[in-house]
C-alpha cells in the first residue's frame, strides 16, 4: 500500500464534528442567497485519522475538474472551495433541479476512476429547511463498501472491516485511477 495516501496531520473528532456543523452552516448561507437554485456540496470519504494530504486533495480536485466541465457555465450560479484539515470541501450552487443534478453526479460516482471517495450530496431549500435528495429516491441503488461490496452505511456503522482495510482498498483506487 502507498502509505503517503494516508500520512498528514492527524484530525481529531472535536475538529469533524466542528467541520460538519461549519458545512451546515455555508450550505445554509449559500441556499439562503439562492433559495430557489440547487446545491452540491462535495467533501471527502477518508476513513482513518488523517483526513488529506496532497494525494488525496489532487483526487479531489481531479473528480471537482470533471463536476465543472459537467455543469454548464451559465448554470453556476456560486461557488465556494475549503482546504481544510478536515478534507477539502466544495460548494456549487446551480440552476438545475435537485432530481437532474443528483442523476448527473450518480453517474459520476459510479463512472469515474475517484468517484467512490467523494461524497456529492444534493441540497435544495424548500419552506426554509435544508432538504437532500438521495439516490433511492431517484431509484438508484443504495452505494456499495469499498472492500465487500454490501451496503457502505451498514458495514460503517457495523465497523466490518479495519481503517488499514479501507485504506488499502481506497489506496488501490487512487493507483488504478492514476493509470487511467
Amino acid at each position: 500500500m502507498c502509505r503517503t495516501y494516508f500520512e498528514g496531520e492527524e484530525v481529531e473528532l472535536i475538529y469533524m464534528l466542528d467541520a460538519r456543523e461549519k458545512r451546515v452552516s455555508i450550505q445554509r448561507e449559500l441556499l439562503g442567497k439562492h433559495p430557489h437554485e440547487t446545491l452540491l456540496s462535495a467533501t471527502m470519504n477518508i476513513p482513518g485519522p488523517v483526513k488529506t494530504n496532497e494525494q488525496l486533495k489532487a483526487a479531489f480536485l481531479t473528480v471537482i475538474e470533471a463536476i465543472d466541465r459537467l455543469i454548464p457555465p451559465e448554470k453556476r450560479v456560486a461557488r465556494k472551495y475549503r482546504d481544510v484539515k478536515t478534507g477539502p470541501e466544495y460548494y456549487l450552487v446551480i440552476r438545475e433541479t435537485p432530481e437532474g443534478l443528483k442523476k448527473q453526479l450518480i453517474d459520476l460516482e459510479e463512472n469515474h476512476p475517484y468517484g467512490r471517495l467523494l461524497d456529492l450530496d444534493v441540497l435544495y431549500q424548500k419552506e426554509q429547511q435544508l432538504l437532500s435528495i438521495s439516490r433511492t429516491e431517484l431509484g438508484y441503488p443504495v452505494r456499495h463498501c469499498f472492500i465487500c461490496e454490501d451496503e457502505a452505511k451498514i458495514c460503517g456503522r457495523q465497523r466490518r472491516h479495519s481503517i488499514e482495510e479501507m485504506q488499502q482498498a481506497i489506496s488501490q483506487l487512487i493507483e488504478k485511477g492514476k493509470m487511467k
